[in-house]
């Protein structure tokens, strides 16, 4: 995958959990094809319709976004956290091969996540509500726009484009300038995912 893509979360197919407990949404991941035993990085949209425990991802450094609902308890099988999911656009982050089990608060919710794989890639995620700029730099940046409509381009250029709810924009290679964001309503919420790699050679 190259340069910049735009998407639309109402475009990607909906992959039903195992358990029935939910559906996911798979945004991107890297290398482009990577399985859910050999990603560097990987970032969807989960709908929680039902109480039950998350898949164990042993070696995965794990962050989660409330997006939609009322928000879900997770409770670590080993007492480490017990943490209410309730507030919109507040990442939490937790080991992936650390058992937990989820609890809706009051009906289904959607979540945002972002999975990287521990020692190889690292992530920021970070939750705008007015304007923001990406500066050059990462390995790649991912925008999702949770709510509002929000004018995109490069700082300082006129010709600016506009995002929607739901819709996103990934730059597999990052920015080569500084690229700019601003929300043209309130409420507005976008999440900007900034992924650094850690390998001397990366793929």
């Amino acid at each position: 995958m190259n340069g910049v893509e735009r998407f639309s979360l109402g475009a990607l197919a909906a992959h039903p959990w195992k358990n029935g407990g939910g559906v996911t949404r798979e945004i991107a991941a890297w290398p482009p094809g990577a399985g859910m035993d050999a990603f560097l990085w990987r970032v969807s949209v989960a709908d929680i319709a039902a109480d039950g425990p998350f898949s164990a991802f042993p070696g995965i450094d794990r962050q989660i976004v409330l997006l939609d609902g009322e928000g879900v308890r997770l409770l670590a099988d080993d007492g480490s956290f017990d943490h209410r999911l309730d507030t919109v656009g507040e990442p939490f982050a937790f080991a992936g091969e650390r058992g937990v089990q989820a609890t809706l608060l009051d009906g289904a919710t959607r979540d945002f996540n972002v999975m990287t794989r521990r020692g190889q890639c690292r992530a920021s995620v970070v939750a705008a509500h007015d304007e923001f700029t990406i500066a050059p730099g990462a390995h790649a940046v991912l925008l999702f726009v949770v709510e509002g409509a929000w004018r995109h381009g490069i700082a300082g250029q006129g010709g600016q484009a506009v995002l929607a709810s739901d819709d996103g924009m990934l730059f597999a290679q990052g920015v080569a300038v500084p690229y700019r964001l601003q929300a043209m309503s309130e409420p507005a919420l976008c999440l900007c995912v900034t992924l650094e790699l850690e390998l001397e050679n990366p793929q």
